[in-house]
């Protein structure tokens, strides 16, 4: 075997266990992760409190405070709009029966198999009461355990920066220290931006949305419109979620099939914008990952750590991106990631 084909063969064997690492470790790397992109975004602000003669452990504390705020408006928004939901929950309640009796009318029809029948089968395959509620606690139990993990991160980080970023550069070779900087520097500056402008352009979906639905005569059209906004943050499945969403609900409610296809038009419409106009300027000067490994990243990120994967993906490809453009040996991989650059100079490229 050539030195090439067994330095393949390493290289391929090392990215296995990179990712049966990340697998196996993701339950104590989600929380560091999200709270390690989190804190890139309150960086700023901290650091211009403490311009201010604040104390570190006081600004600190105020990042935290206005993280939580955030949380909790969010959080409010949303549940004053379910409020609004309950108020038509009889109505629901009727056409979730009345959808449940066509169904087990057509299935006696076309199979023969009577309503009884139907239910007894339905009992048999679902889980009992006591199995659902200890799932329920289960996740309730694992989200506020994460979600406590997450802001101790953040404030961790925040606080200890300066000693983190000191031991990055003091394990590197004098003459790579200055790279190293530039490195720590871009990988906290693309996390900052990549999460303001996936800000903005939830900001811009909830306004498109909102008027597409508001046109339509949606009921509770704000509430859907958040809901389709800011299920963007998963990319691809959010979106197409939250439109089906509404269009389930504007069912049951007695929509009219226009209303059902406007619904459906106003999304591709508003998909068309995000990707054609909202995407290239808000996002695209951010991360600069070519097409292909952003869905490859997005593949790889549910499949090793879920929905958490799947948002973490592009920031995190970013950040490993520029990793790769800082070290020579990773450059080639640094190139294949990115983008490709249009050069002028070079456009006599023979394509075989």
């Amino acid at each position: 075997m050539t030195t090439t084909s067994t330095s393949i063969i390493k290289k391929i064997l090392l990215m296995f266990l990179i990712v049966a690492g990340l697998y196996y470790a993701k339950v104590f790397l989600m929380p560091l992760c999200i709270g390690g992109i989190i804190a890139t975004l309150f960086l700023p602000f901290c650091n211009w409190l403490q311009k201010k003669k604040i104390s570190k452990g006081l600004a600190v504390c105020l990042c935290i405070l206005s993280l939580l705020s955030i949380i909790a408006a969010i959080f409010s928004l949303i549940g004053l709009q379910i409020g609004a939901l309950t108020n038509d929950a009889a109505l629901i309640k009727q056409k979730v029966i009345e959808t449940g009796s066509y169904i087990q009318q057509y299935i006696f029809n076309k199979f023969g198999i009577p309503a009884v029948k139907q239910i007894e089968i339905l009992k048999a395959e679902q889980p009992s009461f006591t199995n659902i509620m200890q799932i329920m606690a289960g996740s309730v139990v694992y989200i506020f355990t994460n979600f406590i993990l997450v802001i101790a991160y953040v404030a961790f980080l925040l606080y200890y920066r300066s000693h983190i970023r000191n031991f990055f550069i003091k394990i590197t070779p004098p003459s790579q220290q200055i790279e190293m900087e530039q490195m720590l520097d871009r990988s906290a500056h693309i996390s900052q931006q990549y999460l303001i402008g996936l800000f903005k352009m939830i900001v811009c979906l909830w306004i498109m949305y909102g008027i597409g639905f508001g046109i339509l005569g949606v009921d509770n059209f704000l509430f859907f419109a958040v809901l389709c906004g800011t299920f963007e943050i998963v990319p691809f499945i959010g979106n197409i979620t939250g439109t089906t969403l509404t269009v389930a609900v504007a069912a049951l409610h007695g929509g009219s099939t226009y209303m059902l296809a406007g619904i459906i038009i106003t999304y591709g419409v508003v998909q068309f914008i995000q990707g054609w106009v909202l995407e290239p300027l808000i996002l695209g000067p951010q991360v600069k990952i070519n097409p292909l490994f952003t869905i490859i990243a997005l593949v790889l990120g549910q499949l090793i750590w879920g929905i958490p994967g799947i948002i973490l993906a592009i920031p995190l490809t970013a950040i490993i991106k520029i990793i790769c453009d800082h070290i020579e040996p990773l450059k080639p991989y640094g190139f294949l990631i990115g983008k490709i650059e249009k050069d002028k100079s070079q456009q006599s490229v023979v394509e075989k």
